[in-house]
């Protein structure tokens, strides 16, 4: 609501600080998970998970906001439209942005439409660390107190730098990862401390739960444009997720459980990835498309059809390539596939020819099929045509009685 121009809930860019502090916690969980069953932590299994979540539907979102750029927005600033859709793809936007001194928060500037990745972007730039000194600190002291003390650490370093950085660079502590890590990793130390949260009485579990809810509402109403941001003040929308998830630990009576489990709370949480991917490209580009002025209305309108295109991008996009059988219990074909589509997408945002390096992608790691297969479906899509292999694999030919958009 905040960015469609409510000013109600000006202070609506808090939903990126609790999105942060969510994805510490339920990621951290899963690695604990992981730690406790075996033993140990596939970094690589990681790391092609996340690609099958994140980067079809974000590929898929760059390709057609540059598209949306090129036919409606400034053809002057084109170029520096595919710098920040490249960036995008490289999970570097927020540094660029960083860089050109980009204020998040200013009303007169017209921003791009690839602003809203730079969140994306230190989140995955947290996960690159975060997975390898989760799993080097278990292999030193074999205990799950100790391993909190070195995220501690760098949690402590970068709110100080949140902090002192906000009064000397607002976009460099307003993009930056070293000044946004500490929200992430307050997630993951809830994480390693869930097992004494259960323990919790039930009446101070539901108080947490409503005061945690209270803080965020508070943050969303009472901040705006003016406040200086992150620095301390982003350790009230923090504090309130950490509240709302540590009490539900502990469930209880009376707790917040019936509010965020109500099912269009749910439906919408199962969307909201799509949704935080289509929302700002149609608030950009939508008014200018369709020959109108940026309103409330028209905001809150394209939100919606933001929304309707989350939903079609989950169930098409990103449910069918993340649940698809070639890719269960094999992290080098997922891989495979994130590498394609982003080669996919950067090779178009720089002039063309994306499917071809996404094929050449997936041929050179071992994916010879599918390699096959996204060259017939979306460069050749007549006869059928064999890649020239670039790392001397032989050819193998795999036959299929289902054919899908997978399979050709």
């Amino acid at each position: 609501m905040s960015h469609a121009g409510v000013r109600q809930f000006a202070g609506g860019y808090v939903g990126v600080d609790v999105f942060f502090v969510i994805s510490g916690f339920l990621i951290t969980s899963l690695l604990l998970r992981e730690l406790a069953a075996t033993g140990s932590v596939s970094v690589r299994g990681f790391y092609a998970r996340r690609a099958l979540r994140l980067l079809p539907a974000s590929s898929l979102v760059v390709v057609v906001t540059l598209g949306g750029a090129w036919l409606f927005l400034s053809k002057i600033r084109f170029q520096e439209y595919v710098g920040d859709a490249v960036s995008s793809v490289l999970y570097v936007v927020n540094f660029r942005l960083a860089g050109e001194g980009t204020d998040y928060l200013a009303e007169g500037s017209p921003p791009s439409p690839f602003q809203h990745f730079w969140s994306l972007a230190v989140e995955e730039q947290f996960y690159l660390l975060w997975p390898l000194l989760l799993l080097g600190s278990w292999k030193l002291v074999r205990r799950r107190r100790l391993l909190a003390v070195p995220l501690a650490g760098l949690c402590a370093v970068s709110f100080w730098l949140s902090v002192s950085v906000t009064e000397s660079s607002g976009p460099w502590a307003y993009f930056g990862s070293h000044t946004r890590f500490w929200e992430l990793g307050a997630g993951a130390l809830l994480a390693l401390g869930a097992g004494r949260l259960r323990r919790l009485p039930g009446v101070v579990a539901a108080l947490m739960t409503w005061a945690g809810l209270g803080c965020v509402l508070l943050a969303a109403v009472w901040f705006d444009a003016r406040t200086p941001f992150p620095g301390s003040h982003a350790a009230l929308p923090v504090v309130g997720a950490l509240l709302v998830l540590g009490g539900g630990c502990a469930p209880a009576r009376f707790d917040a459980r019936p509010l965020l489990a109500w099912r269009p709370v749910t439906w919408v949480g199962g969307g909201s990835y799509g949704w935080y991917l289509w929302h700002w490209p149609l608030l950009l580009i939508g008014p200018q498309a369709l020959g109108r002025p940026a309103g409330v209305r028209l905001g809150l309108a394209l939100c919606g059809v933001a929304l309707v295109l989350a939903w079609v991008t989950t169930r098409l996009v990103e449910n069918p390539v993340r649940f698809h059988r070639v890719f269960r219990g094999r992290p080098g074909r997922a891989l495979g596939l994130g590498l394609g589509v982003s080669a996919g997408a950067g090779g178009g945002a720089v002039g063309g020819g994306g499917g071809a390096a996404a094929a050449g992608v997936f041929w050179c790691i071992g994916g010879r099929g599918w390699a096959r297969c996204l060259w017939r479906c979306y460069v050749r899509r007549s006869a059928p045509v064999r890649p020239r292999p670039c790392c001397g694999r032989s050819w193998r030919r795999r036959r299929t009685r289902r054919r899908g958009w997978l399979s050709c």
